[in-house]
């Protein structure tokens, strides 16, 4: 079994009710739940949120909500391994039984493929070894160019054994480096409760298209114009089956 996990929390300190903060005419967390609904690999959609309002919504978009999240759970320090811990715990004690994979779709990365999702759980079920699947994208400039500096005000490498003439040197010199986003996460519960851990040692690299996350005003105005391009599958999903909230 193959569930999607999409956490939302009721406080945001960056954009204020951020979650359900509308995009395109739709609420932020109706791209994710849209997301997972579309992805023939994934078997439920479930939101984990301390906010009756937030669940409110999610289940309006077609989600689960089957539980409400401790608001001790929910701070924005939270670690994600407290709310993914909280649903096993739930299924475990409510249902007796709990997904192989949860697959974790942050409501902060709207614009998605459902087909990318579908080849990443695939590409986690194929291979025994891994503990986890984590998305990233390729770095448009290398961190081992940029410099510390130091008490004395000189620039030094990140890195002691690099020094400024080779920082100098082309980026092509240096090894692809990959930005961690939240396009998505396939996580194995038997790892998670085996270990208490969410990713291990041997977290499948997958490579996802460039994609913005939104943390601010900026961003949500960015990804407005994206939207109006008008040639995103989830987007079209939501016009096609729900009417606006504007």
């Amino acid at each position: 079994m193959v569930y999607g996990i999409v956490p939302a929390r009721g406080g945001s300190k960056g954009v204020p009710g951020k979650n359900i903060k509308l995009l395109g005419g739709y609420p932020l967390i109706a791209y994710s739940i849209a997301a997972s609904k579309m992805a023939g690999s994934i078997s439920r959609t479930i939101v984990s949120t301390d906010s009756a309002e937030i669940a409110d919504i999610a289940k309006k978009y077609g989600a689960e909500v089957p539980f409400l999240r401790p608001a001790i759970l929910a701070g924005d320090r939270s670690p994600d391994i407290d709310f993914i811990l909280h649903a096993i715990n739930w299924f475990q004690q409510n249902e007796k039984k709990v997904p192989e994979y949860f697959v974790h779709l942050r409501p902060t990365t709207p614009l998605r493929d459902p087909a990318i999702i579908d080849r990443a759980i695939k590409e986690m079920k194929s291979s025994g070894d891994a503990t986890s699947l984590r998305s990233g994208h390729p770095a448009p400039e290398s961190p081992f160019k940029w410099f510390l500096r130091d008490a004395h005000g000189y620039f030094k490498g990140i890195l002691p054994e690099y020094s400024n003439d080779f920082i100098n040197l082309p980026r092509q010199s240096f090894p692809i480096v990959y930005i961690p986003d939240g396009y998505v996460d396939v996580l194995k519960t038997p790892f998670i409760i085996g270990s208490n851990t969410l990713h291990g040692d041997k977290m499948i690299g997958f490579i996802s298209p460039f994609c913005v996350e939104v943390d601010s005003a900026e961003e949500f105005a960015f990804l407005e114009l994206e939207i109006q391009k008008g040639c995103n599958a989830v987007y079209m999903y939501l016009k096609a089956n729900f009417p606006k909230e504007i």
